[in-house]
């Protein structure tokens, strides 16, 4: 059947439309019959424009109309007309005129879908991702693809208006085993070898620079065999850049640069510059996170040297043992009951926490806590002065080892802002965190470890430290955050290769290994590699923050699940023996029994 060829979108026609004859194609999205005269909402991706079949204006059209139910696909053909005085819907663009239909075409039935296609509708995540091309036909869901189609075209514009080339870096590539697990793709033609998928494009890029490129972007896709969370997927987009002849500040001003414009030109917010930086240590010791949401205040303090005189026997043995007493005051917490504290108390001991201490500042300056006798006045004195306690608030306290407490107090930050309901949903705080540590020692290995990765550059300043003291070497690296979700992050990178070699050894990788794992990239930095560096900003999570969402999967086309499974096509699955044979493998899992 040959379908009448639309001349307008559902979403394009407007008072000034009136008395045009126009044809249309859609989705049936409601159908309505009132008293023998049926309006439809006629939807495609611009929006809808209601429709009337009126059996007086063309009985054959009405007829036709009375078979249309929900996600038909038809065509229409009629005239705009304004609509009656009292019935203009405001809340549409289209909502001054409806079309008078004398022709009407169905294109292709549709079953009942297994949920309406509105927004209202609250949907199991589930049965939206089974269903995923309906869900993505709700208007939310259209105006999400929108946003990243405009956003990412900007982006292009942006970068290749400071000079940066697009280069694409292959998706079939070598495994450097090192952070998340590879996804590994078997060789057909090579029995036993197999190609990697890229974690990211880092080793490809740092050639790149090698190559003399000096400003290179992708849009690129990363795959990593990791652990989900609401912001993270197996498959994942970075805006991916790297520069050549660079300091950080080279690369915070493209970066500020680049999101100040997304966030002016789509939100109307205008970010101040330059964006705060702050270093990880203070980060750490004032937030309890390298990602610190500072749209509200709950600041960590450390309070140690209060207590040097305390007996209490929780303090004593953290301090004794060369631990800490860090904490953060609640404005109104007296007003918490003691399940609730109790409750608070259960939640930092499953952050790895012994527990939780508290001081409850009552009125007229009566004090309620557990080591109420234990607390001197010249204590309570300096504690309600560092914290700025007033009648009525609450401090909590955590005495453990430092990287305990700024885990737990990070976490007992967010939970309390989020049951207190102090985060503001309609500000953007950005900032940079910057002099990361370099490595971090493995206990359980006893090694040193990579922060980023192996090829992050050390801080000048810090160098002579690789030989005495390397747990103190920071590096220059950097993350950029928003709203405490880590945006994207990047570093400069080693280019001499004495510096190189220092590294790999504090991170025991002997040289026959290096060799075998990065000897592309190790050769190439031998052929006058200049300085260089680099960022890559999470594309889904800048999409998901700007959308004011707390999922990225509401950003990607078809997303995989938390079990890492795509519910939409049914993968991963199996595949049949013959495929297996001519890549030389063999299962030691039986088919259809699940893997642990």
């Amino acid at each position: 059947m040959q379908f009448w060829k639309r001349s307008h979108l559902c979403g394009d026609l407007r008072l000034a439309d009136d008395s045009s004859r126009v044809t249309l194609s859609g989705w049936v999205r409601r159908r309505r019959d009132h008293g023998g005269v049926i309006f439809i909402d006629l939807c495609d991706r611009t929006g809808l424009t209601q429709v009337v079949f009126s059996p007086a204006a063309s009985p054959e059209a009405h007829r036709t109309a009375q078979d249309l139910r929900s996600e038909f696909v038809v065509a229409i053909r009629g005239e705009v007309r304004s609509r009656p005085e009292g019935t203009v819907n405001p809340k549409l663009p289209t909502g001054e005129i409806e079309v008078f239909a004398d022709g009407l075409q169905i294109i292709n039935p549709s079953l009942t879908p297994p949920f309406p296609i509105e927004d209202e509708e609250d949907l199991q995540e589930e049965i939206r991702l089974r269903y995923r091309y309906l869900d993505l036909r709700r208007p939310s869901m259209l105006r999400n693809l929108h946003l990243r189609h405009r956003v990412t075209g900007r982006v292009r514009r942006i970068l290749d208006e400071q000079g940066f080339w697009e280069i694409e870096t292959p998706l079939l590539t070598k495994s450097t085993p090192e952070g998340a697990r590879d996804y590994l793709v078997p060789s057909r033609v090579h029995p036993g070898k197999f190609y990697a998928l890229p974690q990211s494009p880092q080793l490809f890029k740092q050639m790149l620079m090698v190559a003399g490129v000096d400003k290179y972007f992708q849009i690129a896709r990363c795959l990593r065999d990791e652990d989900l969370r609401a912001d993270r997927q197996p498959e994942h987009t970075q805006i991916d850049l790297e520069m050549s002849f660079v300091e950080p500040e080279d690369i915070f001003e493209v970066i500020e640069g680049m999101v100040g414009t997304l966030f002016s030109e789509f939100l109307g917010f205008e970010m101040a510059r330059p964006l705060r930086r702050m270093t990880y240590a203070e980060a750490m010791l004032t937030y309890g996170s390298d990602k610190p949401d500072l749209r509200f205040g709950l600041k960590i303090r450390e309070v140690g040297d209060i207590f040097r005189e305390n007996e209490f026997r929780v303090i004593r043995q953290a301090l004794d043992s060369g631990g800490v007493v860090r904490g953060l005051a609640v404005p109104g917490g007296a007003a918490l009951s003691l399940k609730q504290l109790d409750d608070l108390t259960g939640f930092c001991q499953e952050a790895g926490a012994g527990g939780l201490l508290w001081i409850l500042f009552k009125e007229g300056g009566a004090l309620k806590s557990p080591m109420k006798k234990y607390l001197s006045e010249g204590e309570v004195a300096h504690l309600r002065e560092l914290f700025d306690c007033s009648e009525g608030d609450c401090l909590m306290l955590i005495a453990d080892q430092a990287p305990t407490a700024a885990e737990v107090l990070g976490r007992l930050r967010l939970k309390l802002a989020a049951d207190l309901k102090l985060i503001p949903r309609d500000r953007f705080e950005f900032l940079w965190v910057v002099d990361f540590p370099l490595l971090a020692y493995n206990p359980e290995e006893k090694r040193f470890e990579a922060v980023h990765h192996p090829f992050t550059s050390p801080h000048p300043e810090d160098l002579e430290l690789l030989k005495t003291d390397p747990g103190k070497v920071r590096s220059r690296a950097y993350d950029l955050v928003l709203n405490g979700t880590e945006l994207g992050g990047g570093s400069i990178r080693i280019h001499r290769e004495e510096v190189q070699e220092q590294v790999f050894a504090l991170l025991n990788i002997k040289r026959e290994e290096a060799r075998s794992r990065f000897g592309f990239l190790l050769e190439a930095l031998h052929y006058g590699a200049p300085p260089h560096g680099g960022i890559a900003l999470g594309l889904d999570r800048l999409l998901m923050l700007m959308g004011g969402l707390s999922s990225i999967r509401d950003v990607i086309t078809f997303p995989k699940t938390q079990k890492a499974i795509c519910l939409t096509t049914g993968s991963p699955s199996e595949v049949s023996p013959r495929q297996l044979k001519d890549l030389h493998i063999g299962l030691t899992v039986p088919r259809g029994e699940e893997q642990p």
